[in-house]
């Protein structure tokens, strides 16, 4: 069935009569996630969270769009893991400026950029394409940020962990190897202490602190915890999107 709301299968035939809200970009990752999870986790997750969400929305009457997910993110730290592809910050700038101009002259003046990797940092790409396109609003955000981790996991982590390891099994168990190739997702951290206070912040080279590229122990996770976890992210970020909808562009505050 052919989902309206999405770029990638909508049609001609749907569009040219059409006059969308908001449009939501999700923006992965192509990396190393632990032994057992595919190169691909950070796009599965991102996409799947916001095409579910953006249904909700729909249903509801909201005129949100869904951009194609773009698969690679910010790897610099990675560059001797084999193919971990590297778009850098320069690089995400020059796209995203192409898509906000499409955008912008087609009058979908709110864009959500959907994030599912750590390396990606959009902060200072919005604040200058902020200037380049003063009558849009972009904003962004990461969806492990947003809910309470320890309410859903045992373990903490950020790569390939409890948390992404579970979400996995419920959205695409048949990608996931067999338990017993789980790595322990071990860390090493800075000598120098200042650097693990979080006041402070160098980039990691990723393999001098992980032996198997996880950050985060992924014994405990579960379809059960994955399900939980997407379907509250999901609800949440349905409310999100349905609030930008609404939203005034000249009545933003409070």
């Amino acid at each position: 069935m052919i989902r309206p709301y999405i770029l990638e299968e909508t049609n001609w035939e749907h569009l040219k009569d059409e006059q969308f809200e908001l449009a939501i970009l999700p923006w992965g990752a192509t990396e190393a996630h632990n032994y057992h999870l595919p190169y691909g986790t950070d796009n599965y997750q991102a996409r799947s969270m916001v095409e579910s969400a953006a249904g909700l929305s729909w249903e509801k009457g909201k005129k949100v769009i869904v951009l194609p997910t773009i698969p690679y993110g910010v790897n610099t730290g990675q560059k001797d893991i084999y193919l971990d592809m590297n778009l850098n910050p320069s690089t995400q700038l020059a796209i995203l400026q192409d898509i906000v101009t499409v955008l912008n002259r087609q009058g979908i003046y709110k864009l959500l950029l959907y994030n599912g990797h750590g390396g990606n940092n959009f902060k200072p790409l919005v604040r200058e394409l902020g200037l380049m396109f003063p009558d849009m609003f972009i904003s962004f955000c990461f969806f492990p940020q947003m809910l309470d981790k320890s309410q859903y996991f045992k373990e903490k982590g950020d790569h390939a962990d409890e948390m992404e390891t579970s979400l996995m099994l419920y959205l695409r168990p048949d990608l996931v190897l067999s338990k017993d190739k789980w790595g322990s997702g071990e860390e090493k951290k800075f000598k120098i202490k200042e650097f693990n206070e979080g006041w402070v912040w160098a980039e990691r080279e990723w393999s001098k602190v992980s032996k198997d590229t996880g950050i985060g122990n992924p014994e405990y996770a579960t379809s059960e915890k994955g399900e939980r976890f997407f379907y509250d992210v999901c609800e949440k970020m349905n409310e999100l999107f349905c609030a930008i909808c609404d939203a005034d562009l000249n009545d933003l505050y409070e």
